[in-house]
C-alpha cells in the first residue's frame, strides 16, 4: 500500500496507538460494531481545520491494506470522521467490522488507515488497530517470508498467541507434519528439507483459526546445458508437438529460477527447475504434458543468494515477454463483452502471471498482402480505443469502420493497446509490451481490426512507449531496490534494462537504458512480435527524446542534439525496416530541426525515412479564436524544418493537447460581426478552414479522434462532468479521464453543422488522396503577413496543364467578411474544388471576398473527383429538392447511384420509371451527388439535400 501511495504518504516513527485506538479500550471481534477514537495532535493534520477523510483497509489472513475502500482523495467514496471535542475525532465501523469493509472471507486481525485533508495534501502515516482477543504471532521465520537453503538444510519455526493455549497444526505442501494441541508457544525444527515447501500454521483456539504462512526454496543446483537454436526469450511454442514448449528468461546476475505454474499446481520440484546456457548464460526449461488448447498459467520465481542491500534475495515475477498476462488487480472489472471467457486468475498466487495455451488455432487473415498507403498522402487518424465508442473495445472501432471510410483516411494510429496498469488509460503506463491489453478486448479481436482495415484500404499503426515501463514490469521487479520488502520497487543499480535515475527531464515511470545490449534485444524482440503476428504496418515511437544516456536533469541537454539516440533510433527502426521494407516509422520528438533531420532524411534515397510529429496546435488554436498574432502556419509543411522528404506528421490537434473547438468557444474573439466567443456554431463553422489550410498541405498529417465533428470537450473534462486545467494542483487534472461520447450519443452525423464538417474533411482527404499535385511543393503566404488571411499555393510544374497541377487555398480566419488577394499564378478558368464549379479569372489579383471563418480552394482543373465526366440531358429533374424521404425523376434511367461528397458511393437504384419515389430516408442529413445513367457510358450529376 505505501508502495503504490509512495509519494502521497509520510512514514510514521511514532507509535500509531498514541494517535488511534478503540473507543471503551476493548479490542473488538470481526463482526461487531466498534468505534475508532482518532487524536490529531501531533499529527500532520494538527493544523487542519477541514472535514478529515479515512483512507482505510484491512489486514486479512496477514496481508495489510485489503479491501481498501474508494479510491485516494476521493471524498464521496472514502468515510469522513466526525468531531467529538477539541483534537478528537471519531469514525463508526458499523454494522460490524467485516460489512464495513465488505469481507466475506478470511481473518481479519487489523484495521490499517491514513487519515487525510480533504485535498489530501496533509495526512498521518500509516496506522493501524488489532481486531479481535485472539492475536497469534509467527516468531519464526518472519510472516509470508521465504527462505532459501541448500538441500538437506534445516528450517527452525515458533509462534505463539496472546490469549492462553491453542491448537498448532504445521502443513508442508498442503500435507499436516506436525500438530501441537493445548500449549501457549509452538516450536518445530524442520530437518534435511528436499525440495520447496509451501508452509501454513494453523493455530486454533475454540471457533477461531489464524493461519500463519511463510515458504521455503532449496537451491536446485543449477545445470548448464545448450538450449536448442532459434529460441527466444518467452514462450516457444513446439509447432509440431503441441504437449511442449520451451521457456527462455534473460536473467544476468541471478542464481536460479524456477517455473512455477498451474501445470505444477504451484508447487514447482527439482525437476521445474531452469537450466542455464554456456554461452547466452539464459534460463530455459522444456514444459511437457502440456494439452493442447489447455489454458495454462506461470511465473518465474528468480532467486540471488547473495542480493545487494534494499534488494529481494527472490522475486515471483510473470514472463517479461508475456503475450497474455493474467492481473489481480485489473481483471476483476473487465467486461465480458470486451473479452469474452477471460481464464480464471489462479488462486493463492500475487501479481501478473503469464498464460500459456499450446495448440492455438491462427488467425484466418483475409488480407496478407496489403499494399500501405504512401507516406507522402498519408492521413493518419489517432484513436484512443478506450473513449472512441461506449463500449470502449475493439468492436466498437470494428463497427464504426464505415464512418472511418467514409472519412476518407488512410491510416489509424491506436494508442498504446500494450498491457498498461489499470484498466482506464491512455495506455502509456505499459508494463508489458508484448502483450495485448484484455480491457479492449482478446488478440483476436485486434487482428480482426487490422484485417477489416486493411480490407478497407486502411493502414494500422501502434503507438509504443520504449522510453519507459511501470513498476509491474518484470525486468523492473527482478532486480530492484525495496527497501521495506512489500515486493515493489525501483530499479536497482544491478538492473540490466532501466536506469536508476532518468537520464533526461522527460522521465515517467522508470527509464530505460537504450545503451544497454539487454534493452535493445529486447525492444527489437518486441518489435518483430506486433510486426509479424499482428501485420502491423508501423510504430508511433512515443517520447523519443528519453532515448539518451546524456542529459540527466537537464531540459537543455535533453533539447539539444544527441548522437547516442539518433545512432539507437536508426538503429532500431533500421531492424523494423529490414522485416518489412515498407514499415511507417513515427516519431514523437518534438524537437531541433538538426536532430530531426537525422531521422527525417534517414535513408530517404530508398523511400524510407522517418516520419516526425510536427505540432502545430498553439498557431491553429489562434486561428481558430480569430487572432492573428502567433498564429503562423509555415512550420506546417517540411520544406521549413529542412527535410528534403515530405516527412513531417503536421497535425493541429492531439491526444497531449485541448480541443481547437473548446479553446475557441472559451477564449476566442468577441467583437466583429461573427463573434466565436460562447458561440459555439460559429466556432464549429470554422473547423473547415483548419482542415483546407493543414490537411492539403503536401507530406502526411494527422487528425485526432473527432475533430473531424468539430469535438468541442476540453481534454481536461473530468469523470464528474466538470472541467479543470494542466495546472490544477489540488485534485490533479483529468486529462487521463474517461470522456463522455457526445458524438454518438448526440448523433452528430444528423447534426448539420457538425456532419458538414464530416463531409468537409471527407472531400479534402480524398483530394489530397487522389490528386497528384498533393504531393507537389508549396508555399503558405499570408496576405501582407496577416495570418488570419491565410494563402496557400500548392502546385507540380512536372504536371500538364490539362490536368490539375495549380492549386490556391484561401481561408478567412477574421471574425468578419474578409477580402483576399488571391494572386493566382495565372489567369483563366478555375475551379472550385470543393464541388467543381468553375470560377473565371481575369484578373490574378482580384480580391475574393470570403465569410468569416470560411475558405475556398481553387485549382487550374477539376478534380478527378468530379460530380461528373459530362451531362447528356440538361432537362433531367431531380424532384423534391431538399427533400426529406424520397426523391423522383422526371425522365426514364437505367440506374441511380448516391454519392457522399467526398466521393464514396452509399446507395444505388436500378430500372428507374418517371415520376418512381426513390426511398432515401435512411440517409443522414446533409448534401449528396446524384449520378442518374441513361445507359452504361451516359449519365448526368445532380446535387440533392437530405433534410
Amino acid at each position: 500500500m505505501k508502495k503504490i501511495y509512495l509519494l502521497l504518504f509520510i512514514v510514521a516513527s511514532f507509535s500509531g496507538f498514541s494517535q488511534i485506538s478503540w473507543q471503551g479500550g476493548i479490542t473488538p471481534e470481526s463482526d461487531q460494531v466498534a468505534t475508532i477514537l482518532f487524536d490529531k495532535a501531533g499529527t500532520g493534520l494538527a493544523s487542519y481545520s477541514g472535514t478529515i477523510y479515512a483512507h482505510t483497509g484491512v489486514t486479512v489472513d496477514d496481508t495489510p491494506w485489503q479491501n481498501v475502500i474508494g479510491n485516494w482523495g476521493d471524498n464521496g467514496a472514502q468515510p469522513s470522521l466526525t468531531l467529538v471535542s477539541g483534537t478528537i475525532y471519531k469514525l463508526e465501523i458499523t454494522p460490524s467490522i467485516q460489512d464495513f469493509y465488505s469481507v466475506v472471507s478470511g481473518t481479519i486481525s487489523k484495521i490499517n488507515i491514513v487519515f487525510r485533508s480533504d485535498s489530501g495534501t496533509q495526512q498521518t502515516g500509516d496506522l493501524e488497530l488489532n481486531v479481535g482477543a485472539f492475536m497469534s504471532n509467527l516468531t519464526a521465520p518472519v510472516l509470508n517470508s521465504t527462505t532459501i537453503i541448500n538441500s538437506g538444510e534445516s528450517l527452525f519455526i515458533e509462534a505463539n498467541n496472546n490469549n492462553g493455549n491453542a491448537n498448532y497444526n504445521l502443513k508442508a505442501n498442503g500435507i499436516s507434519i506436525d500438530m501441537v494441541n493445548n500449549v501457549a508457544t509452538y516450536s518445530f525444527n524442520h530437518i534435511n528439507i528436499l525440495e520447496n515447501q509451501s508452509y501454513d500454521l494453523e493455530i486454533t483456539q475454540g471457533a477461531i483459526t489464524q493461519t500463519k504462512s511463510f515458504s521455503v526454496i532449496v537451491n536446485p543446483s543449477t545445470i548448464t546445458e545448450a538450449m536448442a537454436s532459434g529460441l527466444e526469450n518467452g514462450i516457444n511454442y513446439n509447432i509440431t508437438d503441441f504437449t511442449k514448449a520451451t521457456l527462455v528468461l534473460e536473467a544476468p546476475g541471478k542464481d536460479f529460477i524456477y517455473v512455477a505454474g498451474s501445470f505444477n499446481n504451484w508447487q514447482p520440484d527439482a525437476s521445474y527447475a531452469m537450466k542455464k546456457d554456456p554461452v547466452s548464460e539464459k534460463f530455459w526449461l522444456e514444459i511437457t504434458g502440456l494439452i493442447s488448447e489447455q489454458i495454462e498459467t506461470y511465473q518465474y520465481w528468480v532467486v540471488d543468494e547473495t542480493p545487494i542491500a534494499n534488494s529481494p534475495a527472490l522475486v515471483k515475477v510473470a514472463d517479461p515477454c508475456s503475450t497474455l498476462v493474467l492481473s489481480p488487480y485489473d481483471d476483476p472489472w473487465i467486461s465480458s463483452t470486451s473479452f469474452p471467457n477471460l481464464p480464471t486468475y489462479p488462486v493463492g498466487q500475487e501479481r501478473e502471471v503469464t498464460v500459456l495455451q499450446t495448440g492455438q488455432t491462427p488467425y484466418n487473415w483475409q488480407v496478407t498482402n496489403f499494399n500501405k498507403p504512401n507516406k507522402d498522402n498519408l492521413v493518419v487518424y489517432e484513436l484512443l480505443v478506450r473513449d472512441f465508442d461506449a463500449n470502449r473495445n475493439f468492436q466498437d472501432v470494428i463497427d464504426r469502420i464505415d464512418y472511418l471510410k467514409n472519412l476518407g483516411i488512410n491510416a489509424i494510429e491506436l494508442m498504446p493497446v500494450m498491457e498498461f496498469e489499470g484498466n482506464e488509460s491512455w495506455g502509456y503506463n505499459t508494463s508489458f509490451h508484448m502483450a495485448l491489453d484484455k480491457f479492449y478486448g482478446t488478440k483476436d479481436k485486434l487482428k480482426e481490426l487490422i484485417d477489416l482495415c486493411h480490407q478497407n484500404d486502411i493502414a494500422v499503426i501502434l503507438d509504443i512507449a520504449f522510453n519507459h515501463a511501470f513498476g509491474r514490469n518484470p525486468m523492473v521487479r527482478m532486480w530492484m531496490n525495496d527497501p521495506d520488502g512489500d515486493g515493489w520497487g525501483n530499479p536497482s543499480t544491478e538492473n540490466p534494462y532501466f536506469n536508476t535515475i532518468a537520464t533526461h527531464s522527460y522521465s515517467v515511470g522508470e527509464d530505460f537504458d537504450h545503451s544497454s545490449t539487454f534493452t535493445r534485444d529486447y525492444v527489437k524482440q518486441t518489435l518483430k512480435y506486433w510486426i509479424n503476428e499482428f501485420k502491423i504496418d508501423g510504430f508511433r515511437w512515443d517520447l523519443t527524446k528519453g532515448f539518451t544516456q546524456n542529459a540527466t536533469g537537464s531540459d537543455a541537454l535533453t533539447n539539444q542534439f544527441q548522437q547516442d539516440r539518433v545512432d539507437v533510433l536508426k538503429e532500431y527502426v533500421d531492424y523494423s525496416w529490414s522485416i518489412d521494407d515498407t514499415h511507417y516509422a513515427i516519431f514523437e520528438h518534438l524537437g531541433s530541426d538538426g536532430e530531426e533531420q537525422e531521422w527525417a532524411n534517414y535513408r530517404i534515397a530508398e523511400d524510407k525515412g522517418i516520419m516526425m510529429w510536427g505540432e502545430l496546435f498553439s498557431s491553429y488554436k489562434q486561428l481558430a479564436m480569430g487572432y492573428a498574432s502567433n498564429a503562423s502556419i509555415s512550420r506546417m509543411g517540411h520544406v521549413s524544418r529542412g527535410f528534403t522528404g515530405k516527412r513531417l506528421i503536421g497535425y493541429s490537434e492531439s491526444h497531449d493537447k485541448d480541443r481547437l473547438m473548446y479553446e475557441a468557444v472559451t477564449y476566442g474573439e468577441a467583437s466583429g460581426n461573427a463573434p466565436v466567443n460562447g458561440n459555439l456554431n460559429n466556432a464549429l463553422n470554422r473547423m473547415g478552414a483548419i482542415g483546407a489550410t493543414s490537411i492539403l498541405i503536401p507530406g502526411p498529417k494527422m487528425l485526432w479522434h473527432f475533430q473531424e465533428l468539430g469535438m468541442d470537450d476540453s481534454i481536461y473534462t473530468c469523470s464528474n462532468g466538470s472541467v479543470n486545467s494542466e495546472s490544477d494542483a489540488i485534485s490533479g487534472n483529468c486529462k487521463l479521464d474517461t470522456k463522455p461520447q457526445p458524438q454518438w450519443a448526440e448523433d452528430w452525423l444528423a447534426d448539420p453543422i457538425r456532419s458538414t464538417i464530416y463531409q468537409k474533411y471527407a472531400r479534402l482527404i480524398n483530394l489530397k488522396k487522389s490528386e497528384a499535385v498533393f504531393n507537389g511543393e508549396y508555399a503558405i503566404s499570408p496576405e501582407a503577413g496577416d495570418n488570419l488571411k491565410q494563402r496557400i499555393y500548392i502546385y507540380d510544374n512536372s504536371i500538364p496543364a490539362t490536368e490539375l497541377k495549380n492549386v490556391v487555398i484561401l481561408a478567412n480566419f477574421s471574425v468578419s467578411d474578409a477580402s483576399i488577394i488571391p494572386d493566382f499564378p495565372f489567369t483563366g478558368t478555375w475551379y472550385d474544388l470543393m464541388d467543381d464549379t468553375p470560377y473565371v479569372v481575369t484578373n490574378a489579383t482580384t480580391p475574393i471576398t470570403i465569410p468569416a471563418g470560411q475558405f475556398r480552394i481553387f485549382g487550374n482543373q477539376s478534380s478527378v473527383l468530379s460530380s461528373s465526366n459530362f451531362e447528356v440531358e440538361q432537362s433531367l429533374v431531380i424532384y423534391p429538392n431538399p427533400t426529406k424521404n424520397t426523391v423522383s425523376v422526371s425522365s426514364e434511367i437505367e440506374k441511380m447511384e448516391v454519392y457522399t461528397l467526398s466521393g464514396q458511393l452509399i446507395k444505388r437504384f436500378e430500372n428507374i420509371s418517371v415520376n418512381k419515389e426513390l426511398n432515401i430516408q435512411e440517409l443522414q442529413q446533409g448534401m449528396y451527388l446524384i449520378k442518374a445513367f441513361y445507359n452504361a457510358t451516359n449519365f448526368v450529376t445532380r446535387k440533392i439535400v437530405k433534410e
